[in-house]
């Protein structure tokens, strides 16, 4: 992981920035958004607003792997040529569903919001993400939200920015969910928050960078059969023990809310 911390586990950055009074066990909850909160890739989902629900040849020939940020630049460029205006982009923001087992686990958080502090790193954007955990009702669980910047301009299209940038090879060029993390934890250090344990609930390659750097106290949480879980099986078998956190790979989230269940119970 060149320029992310290589071989750095998460906390030791941070041994000693805080002198605060011991708190109550809290943990950490970090969550993805496409495919992980929602069940589908938000992205895929706006073009449902586009005429005949579908992009030109020579809009979807300009993809380049490594930087989908500045394709979706130009996809909303085209929609808004197209007439696609805020109402649009929020109706069908507002109708992705929620991945299974979702609503229960959120139900499940927000009856102890004060075991977890929740956070949201997402490749997507701001403003589809505000729609949507608002719709569901859960947008006021999530202390904090990491997305790339969007807004509608003076002509009403939708645009959208690039996140930060970084030295992270293994990551697109507008966002490292590492160091977005890394960051976060450093901050909230300062602040006097220490955290038992991190826990990361994501699906794709850009949720395993993050991943690597958690710690033998951590849980991984990486969605069945995507790339988050295929990555963290390669490595398994080509560096065992190097991937530290716990791995508990899921097909609904009843299956993340169950295990943290049995965490609160350990400790009652």
């Amino acid at each position: 992981m060149n320029g992310c911390f290589e071989g750095v586990g998460l906390r030791c950055l941070f041994k000693g920035v805080s002198m605060a009074a011991p708190k109550p066990p809290k943990y950490l909850l970090a969550f993805d958004f496409d495919e992980t909160i929602i069940n589908e890739n938000s992205d895929d989902s706006v073009i449902r607003a586009a005429p005949g629900q579908a992009l030109p040849e020579h809009i979807r020939q300009t993809f380049r792997d490594g930087f989908y940020n500045e394709y979706m630049q130009r996809v909303f460029e085209y929609l808004g040529d197209q007439g696609v205006k805020m109402l649009n982009y929020k109706t069908v923001y507002e109708n992705i569903p929620l991945s299974p087992g979702m609503p229960e686990l959120f139900q499940f958080l927000s009856k102890n919001q004060d075991q977890f502090e929740i956070i949201l790193l997402s490749d997507a954007n701001m403003f589809g993400i505000e729609c949507t955990l608002r719709a569901a009702g859960v947008y006021s669980l999530f202390r904090k939200i990491f997305s790339n910047p969007s807004g509608f301009d003076k002509r009403g299209y939708l645009t959208l920015g690039p996140y930060h940038t970084h030295k992270c090879h293994q990551c697109p060029a507008n966002m490292c969910k590492r160091k977005i993390l890394t960051e976060y934890l450093m901050e909230r250090a300062q602040e006097g928050a220490e955290f038992e344990s991190i826990f990361y609930v994501g699906d794709g390659a850009n949720d395993f960078c993050p991943s690597v750097a958690l710690t033998s106290t951590d849980i991984a949480f990486p969605r069945k059969g995507y790339p988050m879980h295929q990555m963290t099986q390669e490595m398994e078998k080509k560096q065992p023990r190097a991937f530290q956190a716990s791995v508990v790979p899921w097909d609904s989230a009843v299956e993340v809310c169950r295990y943290l269940q049995e965490l609160l119970k350990g400790k009652c």
